[in-house]
Protein backbone atom coordinates (compact mmCIF):
# COMPACT_ATOMS: atom_id res chain seq x y z
CA UNK A 1 0.00 0.00 0.00
CA UNK A 2 1.03 3.32 -0.47
CA UNK A 3 -0.70 6.49 0.80
CA UNK A 4 0.47 10.29 -0.22
CA UNK A 5 -0.62 13.36 1.22
CA UNK A 6 -2.05 15.96 -1.26
CA UNK A 7 -2.33 19.19 -0.25
CA UNK A 8 -3.81 21.14 -2.84
CA UNK A 9 -5.48 20.52 -6.03
CA UNK A 10 -2.04 20.69 -8.20
CA UNK A 11 -0.44 18.13 -6.19
CA UNK A 12 -3.60 15.94 -6.65
CA UNK A 13 -3.17 16.34 -10.64
CA UNK A 14 0.39 15.97 -10.85
CA UNK A 15 -0.17 12.64 -9.04
CA UNK A 16 -2.60 11.79 -12.02
CA UNK A 17 -0.27 12.56 -14.75
CA UNK A 18 2.40 10.61 -12.63
CA UNK A 19 0.43 7.77 -13.30
CA UNK A 20 -0.59 8.55 -16.86
CA UNK A 21 3.25 8.65 -17.36
CA UNK A 22 3.84 4.70 -16.52
CA UNK A 23 0.21 3.35 -17.93
CA UNK A 24 0.97 -0.15 -19.32
CA UNK A 25 0.26 -1.28 -22.57
CA UNK A 26 -2.74 -3.78 -22.74
CA UNK A 27 -5.34 -2.04 -20.51
CA UNK A 28 -5.36 -1.71 -16.43
CA UNK A 29 -8.44 -0.52 -14.21
CA UNK A 30 -8.05 2.11 -12.01
CA UNK A 31 -10.55 1.89 -9.23
CA UNK A 32 -11.52 5.56 -7.43
CA UNK A 33 -13.61 5.46 -4.42
CA UNK A 34 -13.74 8.12 -1.61
CA UNK A 35 -15.23 11.17 -0.33
CA UNK A 36 -17.29 13.35 -2.72
CA UNK A 37 -15.25 16.18 -3.92
CA UNK A 38 -11.74 14.70 -2.68
CA UNK A 39 -10.47 14.90 -6.29
CA UNK A 40 -11.51 11.95 -8.09
CA UNK A 41 -12.05 13.80 -11.57
CA UNK A 42 -8.75 15.94 -10.75
CA UNK A 43 -6.53 12.99 -10.79
CA UNK A 44 -8.76 11.97 -14.14
CA UNK A 45 -7.35 15.01 -15.56
CA UNK A 46 -3.84 14.93 -14.53
CA UNK A 47 -3.91 11.15 -16.15
CA UNK A 48 -5.17 12.84 -19.17
CA UNK A 49 -2.50 15.04 -19.46
CA UNK A 50 -0.24 12.80 -19.32
CA UNK A 51 -1.53 11.10 -21.95
CA UNK A 52 -1.96 13.72 -24.28
CA UNK A 53 -5.73 13.67 -24.36
CA UNK A 54 -6.40 17.08 -26.23
CA UNK A 55 -10.32 17.51 -25.24
CA UNK A 56 -10.91 18.39 -21.27
CA UNK A 57 -11.61 15.30 -19.14
CA UNK A 58 -14.51 16.30 -17.19
CA UNK A 59 -16.69 14.34 -14.51
CA UNK A 60 -18.60 11.74 -16.13
CA UNK A 61 -21.20 11.74 -13.67
CA UNK A 62 -24.06 12.71 -16.07
CA UNK A 63 -22.80 11.35 -19.37
CA UNK A 64 -21.66 7.88 -17.05
CA UNK A 65 -18.87 7.10 -19.35
CA UNK A 66 -16.71 8.82 -21.30
CA UNK A 67 -14.17 7.58 -23.73
CA UNK A 68 -10.65 9.74 -24.93
CA UNK A 69 -9.38 9.16 -27.93
CA UNK A 70 -5.27 9.70 -27.63
CA UNK A 71 -1.99 7.83 -28.12
CA UNK A 72 -3.44 6.02 -25.34
CA UNK A 73 -7.21 5.46 -24.99
CA UNK A 74 -8.49 6.81 -21.26
CA UNK A 75 -12.14 5.78 -20.59
CA UNK A 76 -13.67 8.09 -17.20
CA UNK A 77 -16.59 5.78 -15.79
CA UNK A 78 -18.65 7.45 -13.04
CA UNK A 79 -21.42 5.01 -11.10
CA UNK A 80 -22.07 7.55 -8.72
CA UNK A 81 -25.62 8.05 -10.09
CA UNK A 82 -25.95 4.05 -11.30
CA UNK A 83 -28.41 1.77 -10.26
CA UNK A 84 -28.06 -2.19 -10.82
CA UNK A 85 -30.57 -2.45 -13.23
CA UNK A 86 -28.55 0.39 -15.36
CA UNK A 87 -25.29 -1.93 -15.91
CA UNK A 88 -26.32 -4.31 -18.19
CA UNK A 89 -27.69 -1.19 -20.41
CA UNK A 90 -24.23 0.29 -20.05
CA UNK A 91 -22.22 -2.31 -21.05
CA UNK A 92 -19.69 -1.03 -18.52
CA UNK A 93 -18.05 -4.98 -18.10
CA UNK A 94 -17.62 -5.64 -21.94
CA UNK A 95 -16.07 -2.29 -22.01
CA UNK A 96 -13.42 -2.72 -19.50
CA UNK A 97 -12.66 -6.11 -20.75
CA UNK A 98 -11.76 -4.89 -23.56
CA UNK A 99 -10.28 -1.55 -23.21
CA UNK A 100 -6.79 -1.17 -24.51
CA UNK A 101 -5.95 1.75 -22.17
CA UNK A 102 -6.26 3.01 -18.95
CA UNK A 103 -10.21 2.51 -17.41
CA UNK A 104 -10.60 4.96 -14.27
CA UNK A 105 -14.04 4.02 -12.67
CA UNK A 106 -15.10 6.72 -9.96
CA UNK A 107 -17.39 5.44 -7.09
CA UNK A 108 -16.08 1.60 -8.03
CA UNK A 109 -17.07 0.64 -4.87
CA UNK A 110 -20.79 0.89 -5.48
CA UNK A 111 -19.98 -2.12 -8.25
CA UNK A 112 -17.14 -4.38 -7.49
CA UNK A 113 -18.59 -6.93 -9.67
CA UNK A 114 -17.75 -5.30 -12.59
CA UNK A 115 -13.84 -5.00 -11.71
CA UNK A 116 -11.06 -7.32 -12.36
CA UNK A 117 -9.61 -9.26 -9.90
CA UNK A 118 -5.90 -7.37 -11.26
CA UNK A 119 -6.68 -4.07 -10.76
CA UNK A 120 -5.01 -0.76 -9.08
CA UNK A 121 -7.07 0.73 -6.53
CA UNK A 122 -7.28 4.96 -5.44
CA UNK A 123 -8.98 5.72 -2.25
CA UNK A 124 -9.56 9.73 -2.04
CA UNK A 125 -10.58 11.09 1.35
CA UNK A 126 -10.74 14.62 2.88
CA UNK A 127 -7.58 14.79 5.38
CA UNK A 128 -7.77 18.37 7.22
CA UNK A 129 -7.65 21.39 4.58
CA UNK A 130 -5.96 18.68 1.82
CA UNK A 131 -6.74 14.92 0.77
CA UNK A 132 -4.74 11.68 1.63
CA UNK A 133 -4.93 9.22 -1.47
CA UNK A 134 -4.01 5.67 -0.47
CA UNK A 135 -3.08 3.40 -3.35
CA UNK A 136 -2.46 -0.68 -3.88
CA UNK A 137 -2.51 -3.19 -6.33
CA UNK A 138 -4.70 -6.06 -6.40
CA UNK A 139 -2.63 -8.22 -8.46
CA UNK A 140 0.35 -8.73 -10.47
CA UNK A 141 -0.17 -6.07 -12.68
CA UNK A 142 -2.04 -3.69 -10.34
CA UNK A 143 0.69 -3.97 -7.84
CA UNK A 144 3.39 -3.23 -10.68
CA UNK A 145 1.35 -0.32 -11.64
CA UNK A 146 1.50 0.98 -8.39
CA UNK A 147 5.65 0.62 -8.10
CA UNK A 148 5.80 2.37 -11.16
CA UNK A 149 3.49 5.15 -10.49
CA UNK A 150 5.20 5.63 -7.35
CA UNK A 151 8.60 6.32 -8.55
CA UNK A 152 7.22 8.37 -11.32
CA UNK A 153 5.42 10.82 -8.91
CA UNK A 154 8.61 10.41 -6.67
CA UNK A 155 10.62 11.98 -9.45
CA UNK A 156 8.67 14.66 -9.92
CA UNK A 157 8.01 14.16 -13.90
CA UNK A 158 10.29 17.35 -14.64
CA UNK A 159 10.09 16.29 -17.97
CA UNK A 160 6.33 16.35 -18.70
CA UNK A 161 5.18 19.53 -20.84
CA UNK A 162 2.23 20.99 -19.22
CA UNK A 163 0.16 21.38 -22.49
CA UNK A 164 -1.11 18.02 -24.00
CA UNK A 165 -0.39 18.53 -27.30
CA UNK A 166 3.19 19.38 -26.45
CA UNK A 167 3.03 15.79 -24.36
CA UNK A 168 2.52 13.98 -27.36
CA UNK A 169 4.55 15.83 -29.69
CA UNK A 170 7.53 15.43 -27.27
CA UNK A 171 6.71 11.56 -26.83
CA UNK A 172 6.74 11.10 -30.19
CA UNK A 173 3.16 10.20 -30.73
Amino acid sequence: MWTVDSPDLETTLRLGEALGRVVPPGGIVVALSGDLGAGKTALAQGVGRALAIVEAVTSPTFVLVSEHMGPVPLLHADLYRLRASDLAQLGLEEKLEDWPGVALVEWAERFPQLLPDDRVEVELLHAGEGRRVTVRGTGPRGWALVAAWRRSFDQGGADLPPDPAAAGAARGR
